[in-house]
């Protein structure tokens, strides 16, 4: 009875177990093919073709709506490695224009999964890449005799303008680190992407938003047709048109004026921080970076030892000089260190004990404005000594610093003005904790630093900072965010290039450093910027250089109670400011308020002819007969991308000998 009992038992456990697994397979199976989409999308690409359809990309004017990049149509070769049938190599390879040796070895990296990790039966692969015309028209007629073979068609940007290649930027197509960072899975291998300049930094609305098309194949994997009749597919969404606040004439002018040295150029309109104008020299031509011969221009670009990629105007980070003045002549007079009648000696130069800080001849001694004028470095030594040695006001030396540079950085110095392109450089403002470290604490003083005051020591800015200072002080206390572009055409500009940034001096003082400025031009070191009805405002600066020849600086404004023009110019090696970069600045400005004016041109190419280096033919000349140069043997001084307090390799050390008996 017992042993009846238990098969009874047993026979409802086994039946149990049966049911459970049942149960267990049932909703494994429903979760396959029904919840879980992995293997549904698998069966439907087995049976489905998904092809994307290419958006044009958006084009790009400037300010006065000039076309400056546009797009043209080339042709991709791709192929599909399910849908390829036994085929004529030669006959393909001759159509190509390949040899035998080059199909075969892309064939084969192309069919690696070794050698190609986005390898995939159903997925299209790119044979050749930026097909001519002529190939195109080629491969068209014969296309029939290859089954699998498509054509896709791309789009490179052309350019009407041949200039501004640090702002445009190109396009390129995308790597495995592009693809790791796309979270939105917007790109595909193959697909192109913006590199460097607005192409890099407004991508997201250049590229538009792809198509898709989707095609059904038949139990041989063999394509049929549209999957219902097209409805199922997406039109791609053209990407939208980037209107600059460049001006390209006066770009080209100021990338004439430029050629054959090393340095840059920045003009601002101050009103509305919009970049005029922003160049970096040596420059290049845009369009080497487009098509079948991109790799090796670029190549060839980042090899030479002037850094033509390198973009001067917002990475490069130089001692700004005597352009540094006033805004300590702001700071001085917002904390009553002056006023406008303080006066202060030079005897050619600041004497204390037994340091001397040299300067050229002129009278003495002399209020804030006639040392603008004159730009006396004296008159600023003792002005920071007073401030920083006010120990009853500041507490300490390092407390008095700290709120000096607190001025400074609400000036746009020591950080990114944030510009709306890649790979700005912040400078360098030191801090307290930094001539602490260098120093040690509490055994630094103000003489100890003192060529900070004019623009030397630690200090480093960058010419669009500089140029950022000349607009702020044009509009008597503000400043917005410098830009490039004017506007997303569609959506219009950007908010954060809206609103404005006031600094921590009152308003009230800038009028007196304006007119300081403007006394420098009429009587001053900039008299060469004198042009007549303009009025206007400016300021040197020779910023001293430990591995070469000193920086010639510019900066300044106009007309002066109506400004439409904030600049700055920064030609390296090339010794007082008044001798290069006054006469850039003022050709600068003359060019963008009074148009191409009587005897203009010819200046500017008599500019254009002084060398400030060595004339070599570049690799990149060569191998394309453009117009870049480049001196031979590097350039002294020259600022790149390597320090971690500056971001940049023009890193002096606090000077012992700063402007002495030097005029600007």
């Amino acid at each position: 009875m017992r042993k009846d009992y238990n098969l009874e038992k047993r026979k409802y456990v086994i039946g149990g177990f049966i049911v459970v697994v049942v149960v267990i397979y049932v909703i494994r199976l429903f979760n396959l093919q029904v919840a879980d989409a992995q293997y549904r999308e698998s069966a439907q690409n087995n049976a489905l073709l998904y092809r994307s359809s290419y958006p044009s990309r958006g084009q790009i004017y400037d300010r006065n709506d000039s076309l400056v990049v546009f797009n043209e149509p080339v042709y991709d070769l791709v192929f599909v490695p399910m849908d390829v049938e036994p085929f004529d190599t030669l006959d393909l390879c001759t159509t190509l224009r390949m040899t035998r040796d080059e199909f075969d070895d892309k064939w084969n990296k192309l069919n690696d999964k070794r050698t190609n990790r986005n390898y995939s039966l159903y997925t299209e692969q790119t044979l050749m890449q930026h097909l001519t015309p002529d190939d195109y028209g080629r491969i068209q007629e014969k296309l029939y005799k290859y089954p699998g073979f498509y054509i896709v068609q791309r789009i490179i940007r052309q350019y009407n303008y041949h200039v501004g290649a640090n702002i445009l930027g190109n396009i390129r197509e995308v790597n495995d680190r592009d693809l790791e960072r796309d979270s939105a899975g917007y790109y595909s291998p193959g697909d192109y992407t913006g590199d460097l300049g607005v192409e890099k930094s407004y991508e997201q609305w250049l590229r538009g938003r792809k198509g898709k098309e989707i095609l059904f194949r038949d139990a041989m994997g063999k394509i049929k047709g549209r999957y219902k009749d097209g409805a199922m597919d997406v039109a791609p969404i053209a990407g939208n048109d980037l209107k600059l606040s460049i001006d390209i004439e006066l770009q080209q002018f100021g990338e004439h004026l430029m050629e054959h040295k090393i340095g840059a150029i920045v003009a601002i309109e101050p009103k509305t921080g919009e970049v005029l104008a922003l160049v970096t020299s040596p420059n290049y031509d845009p369009a080497l970076l487009v098509g079948k011969e991109r790799g090796k221009n670029y190549g060839l670009l980042s090899a030479d030892k002037n850094k033509p990629l390198f973009d001067r105007s917002i990475q490069a980070a130089y001692p700004p000089g005597s352009t540094f003045k006033p805004s300590q002549g702001l700071i001085f007079l917002q904390e009553g260190v002056i006023d406008l009648n303080t006066a202060f000696p030079c005897a050619r130069g600041f004497h204390f004990g037994g340091m001397k800080v040299g300067c050229h001849g002129h009278g003495s001694p002399l209020p804030l404005k006639p040392a603008l004028q004159t730009s006396c470095n004296s008159y600023f030594c003792w002005g920071l000594k007073k401030m920083l040695d006010n120990k009853s006001k500041y507490g300490s030396t390092a407390q008095a610093f700290d709120l000096w540079k607190q001025y400074m950085v609400s000036m746009g110095y020591g950080y990114r003005l944030n510009i709306d392109l890649p790979g700005e450089s912040r400078g360098f403002i030191p801090n307290v904790a930094y001539y602490d470290k260098m120093r040690g604490k509490d055994q630094w003083s103000a003489l100890s630093i003192i060529s900070i005051s004019i623009g030397q020591g630690e200090i480093l800015a960058t010419p669009l900072q500089i140029a950022n200072l000349s607009a702020t002080i044009a509009n008597r206390g503000y400043f917005y965010t410098p830009h490039v572009v004017k506007e997303i055409v569609g959506e219009g500009p950007l908010p954060q290039f809206k609103e404005r940034h006031y600094t921590k001096v009152d308003t009230s003082y800038y009028q007196s450093v304006a007119e300081g400025m403007r006394m420098a031009v009429t009587g001053g070191t900039c008299r060469k910027a004198n042009i007549p009805g303009l009025d206007v405002c400016g300021k040197t600066g020779t910023a001293q250089n430990p591995h070469g020849k000193d920086h010639s600086v510019f900066m300044g404004f106009a007309p002066m109670n109506d400004p439409k023009i904030a600049i700055c110019v920064f030609v390296e090696n090339a010794g007082f400011g008044a001798s290069f970069g006054v006469p850039i600045g003022a050709m600068m400005i003359e060019r963008y308020l009074q148009g191409d004016s009587p005897g203009l041109q010819s200046r500017a190419n008599a500019m254009a002819a002084t060398w400030t280096m060595t004339h070599s033919t570049s690799p990149i000349e060569a191998a394309n007969n453009t117009k870049y140069t480049k001196p031979a043997g590097g350039t002294p001084g020259s600022a790149s991308p390597a320090s971690p307090r500056a971001e940049a390799a023009t890193v002096p050390a606090t000077q012992s000998r700063v402007n002495n008996g030097t005029k600007e």
